[in-house]
């Protein structure tokens, strides 16, 4: 535990000072697809249900925000609160039409009511259809903040990833999320210690949906922009290879996977063009065949050495 705790406040020292070397919007893209990551890994590494339709409540929420923020004027920490309610309310839905089937048909269930919600985005009016919502203003954080600068709205971004992943992990440590791996190991059992399984498992899902919400939200607000990509089906692939790269089951694992893929689609995509698609793939393969816990999780598993 001792340990970790080292681990986990060298890594924050380490965020602190990191736009000094690099990018601030290319730092700020990476966290806001951790959080997305580790809201994804609370659902499958924690509670073993896998979601194909995850970009539905990123991708939205961004919408919302975008909205929120740049139509009816609202500050920007509202219009993210916003988007966050929506999200967990979207969740609540698919969730509880999702969770009453397991295995593929949950994954499946998840993917088609994700098309959906692509759908509207694509044919309404308020989101921009194809061209998407661009132009989302920063505006100021407690009304005094400007977020207009890189510097300020990094730390924002910072202190609102660290704080959900801080939230996963604290969910994960509780009587909660000891009941979800119960859960997810052996369901039956749980049903009959007396555990409400559905319920549990739903709330897992509301949980997951909000901070993909959050992630989303403070994507739009970070990069200015809301767009089909966002709710694409491709995205909540893309979220699915950052959990299973970096670790699922673990709490940095999808951190890692998030920063990793970031950095391959960004500062590969001038040299390489369509190939950086390739050679993601290759990259996780390798990875799968190297590292078959995940990067965090195989690096954990030999710290602890051979039981």
């Amino acid at each position: 535990m001792k340990r970790e705790m080292i681990v986990y406040l060298v890594l924050l020292a380490v965020a602190m000072v990191a736009p000094a070397l690099l990018y601030p919007v290319f730092l700020m893209k990476a966290l806001c697809f951790a959080l997305f990551a580790s809201a994804f890994n609370l659902l499958l590494g924690f509670s073993g249900l896998l979601s194909f339709g995850h970009a539905a409540y990123f991708g939205f929420a961004a919408y919302v925000t975008g909205y929120a923020v740049k139509v009816l004027g609202w500050p920007t920490e509202l219009g993210i609160l916003a988007g966050v309610a929506v999200a967990a309310l979207l969740g609540l839905v698919i969730g509880w039409l999702a969770i009453r089937r397991q295995g593929i048909y949950f994954a499946m269930i998840t993917l088609a009511m994700s098309q959906l919600v692509y759908f509207f985005c694509l044919q309404s009016s308020f989101t921009g259809a194809e061209d998407g919502m661009q132009g989302i203003p920063r505006g100021k954080l407690l009304g005094f903040v400007d977020l207009n600068d890189d510097l300020a709205m990094y730390y924002f971004v910072l202190a609102i990833c660290v704080g959900g992943i801080a939230l996963i992990y604290r969910v994960v440590h509780s009587p909660f999320g000891q009941i979800l791996k119960a859960i997810r190991e052996n369901e039956p059992r749980a049903v009959s210690m007396g555990y409400a399984a559905e319920r549990y498992k739903l709330v897992a899902f509301v949980l997951s949906a909000g901070l993909a919400g959050l992630a989303g939200s403070t994507k739009a607000v970070a990069i200015q922009l809301a767009s089909l990509t966002d709710v694409h089906w491709h995205q909540s692939g893309e979220v699915v290879l950052m959990t299973l790269l970096g670790g699922m089951g673990t709490v940095l694992g999808p951190t890692v996977g998030a920063f990793s893929i970031i950095s391959l689609e960004s500062y590969l995509a001038d040299s390489a063009g369509a190939w950086v698609t390739v050679i993601i793939g290759v990259t996780f393969v390798l990875c799968v065949l190297a590292f078959r816990r995940g990067i965090v999780g195989e690096l954990a598993a030999r710290l602890r050495g051979p039981k």
